[in-house]
């Protein structure tokens, strides 16, 4: 089966949490292609779990040797991508390819696949209600809190792009709302 299922969203939305949820669901049928990046890590994140944490040396050397699908600068000295092998592995097991990348990554996969390609934008209700929970993370101070809202403005911009947007509002609905449309996908000749 090489299919590949595409998530982005603006940082708060909840990508992250219906990304993990669909894993636990359909795990039989869907592999978590782990990305690369340069920022450090995060209490509790562990390397080639959540991400592959390079160091800007190791990942430009990766891109100049083609080991990378897509890859961004997200935010100013903080490089991220999709390497390969980490689609060829997923793939070798059968599985459809669940990714959470960036918005900008995620419109140079679904180019890349094409129809092999499902592209969803999953969006917060409004910006008060992504700012409220960029704030509960507690993972950013307040310039960087800033930085990401700015971003989100462009991201927004680009759900257009997409072949489904979803409004995560409550999040048992937009659990079943992905469910669904990765089901329907998946069994998709």
């Amino acid at each position: 089966m090489e299919k590949v299922i595409i998530f982005s969203a603006p940082s708060g939305s909840g990508k992250t949490t219906v990304v993990k949820h669909l894993l636990q669901m359909r795990s039989g049928q869907l592999g978590f292609s782990v990305s690369a990046t340069t920022r450090k890590p995060r209490e509790g994140e562990k390397d080639g779990r959540e991400y592959y944490f390079l160091t800007e040396e190791d990942f430009r050397a990766r891109v100049e040797r083609g080991e990378f699908l897509e890859h961004e600068e997200v935010y100013k000295g903080i490089l991220y991508g999709t390497l390969i092998s980490e689609v060829e592995r997923l793939w070798s097991e059968g599985k459809a390819v669940l990714f959470d990348v960036d918005v900008l990554g995620g419109m140079q996969l679904k180019k890349r696949f094409g129809n092999k390609a499902l592209a969803v934008f999953l969006r917060p209700p409004n910006k008060e209600v992504l700012m409220q929970r960029l704030r509960s993370r507690s993972t950013e101070v307040e310039h960087q809190l800033q930085e990401r809202l700015n971003k989100a403005e462009f991201e927004l911009g680009y759900e257009k792009d997409y072949d489904v947007v979803v409004v995560n509002d409550k999040l048992d609905e937009t659990f079943q709302r992905c469910e669904t449309l990765v089901d329907a996908f998946i069994a998709a000749p």
